[in-house]
């Protein structure tokens, strides 16, 4: 508990990561403010929040300049999750929009106050960056705009910029965070939650998994509270200030491998369709081959890394999936 307490706005808070940090922030005696229009979001996440005193949750969408101004001025921190995903089904404009004008109305809200924020960025700013593991100073290697799916990716470096240039003219303090593959209980049940969503639920009722490509390949998977450990580290840091950090775990499995080790702790069998990137794009797709973080960086400033081991982590998202079927 803090001997005064402090307010942090959280945006997308009432989505899977989002609900999982206002849950930790009141915990360690913040109060917070908040924010999600809902387009992916759902208030059951964070309604057990309600009756606290220190939670005040509004619906309301951040491209609105005025929405920032009432709400992000005054308060001590901004923790910045909400966002619009890879354009998989097309919306490349609501990708570009949400994610750049989002953004920068906070960051205009801010400024007077100087408050701290910390921008929840991805991994897929790495594109098809082929060194692996990535390190936060590696290339940005991003593929041609014809290919709508890295409109996410170029939002979310045009983003990264925004931070750099607010600290550079308004001295805001900020922390950078690359995601990479988060899950866990309350994960969104599409491919907007990731590929374990889907497969979870598919083994639960016996249907056939649907994997794109070639299933070869790979991914990191982080547990949902080791994400939000280092979330909550980076805002009690004054050394992560003007940093990017990796937050994911160095654990490399294919995506094949990937179902194979749900199919094991579920106890079911493993019916596989491949299916073809143009069947559910339309039009030309690029995936990412590998995707693997290095992590040292976060370990040495946070004093952070992931603790839950993948099958653990599992086991509890699975239970949860049990208990809450789609």
């Amino acid at each position: 508990m803090h001997p005064k307490t402090r307010i942090i706005a959280v945006t997308g808070a009432a989505g899977f990561i989002g609900s999982h940090v206002c849950e930790k922030l009141l915990e360690r005696g913040y109060g917070v403010i908040a924010i999600d229009n809902l387009s992916k979001g759902n208030e059951t996440n964070i309604e057990k929040l309600f009756q606290n005193k220190r939670f005040q949750y509004i619906k309301a969408d951040i491209t609105d300049p005025k929405i920032a101004n009432k709400y992000f001025r005054n308060v001590d921190a901004v923790i910045h999750l909400a966002a619009a995903k890879i354009p998989r089904y097309g919306g490349r404009f609501e990708t570009l929009i949400t994610n750049s004008e989002g953004t920068k109305n906070i960051l205009e809200a801010v400024k007077s106050n100087k408050s701290k924020f910390i921008f929840a960025s991805t991994s897929d700013v790495y594109g098809k960056n082929p060194k692996l593991p990535f390190r936060e100073d590696s290339d940005l290697v991003i593929g041609p705009p014809e290919v709508a799916r890295w409109a996410y990716a170029v939002s979310k470096i045009f983003d990264e910029h925004l931070c750099y240039a607010y600290w550079e003219k308004y001295k805001i303090p900020f922390v950078i965070l690359r995601f990479f593959g988060v899950y866990g209980p309350k994960q969104h049940r599409s491919w907007w939650g990731g590929p374990q969503s889907l497969f979870i639920d598919k083994l639960l009722t016996n249907e056939s998994i649907e994997i794109h490509g070639s299933g070869k390949q790979t991914r990191t998977f982080i547990y949902i509270d080791d994400l939000v450990n280092a979330i909550i580290k980076s805002l009690e840091s004054k050394k992560a200030c003007g940093h990017v950090l990796n937050v994911g775990s160095t654990q490399e499995i294919s995506i094949i491998d990937f179902a194979k080790v749900l199919s094991k702790l579920i106890k079911a069998g493993l019916k596989i369709k491949k299916v073809p990137y143009s069947s559910f794009t339309g039009k030309k797709y690029e995936d990412v081959t590998k995707r693997v973080p290095d992590i040292s960086k976060a370990k040495k400033i946070l004093n952070w890394k992931p603790i839950v081991n993948i099958r653990e982590g599992l086991t509890r998202t699975i239970a949860w999936h049990r208990n809450n079927p789609a």
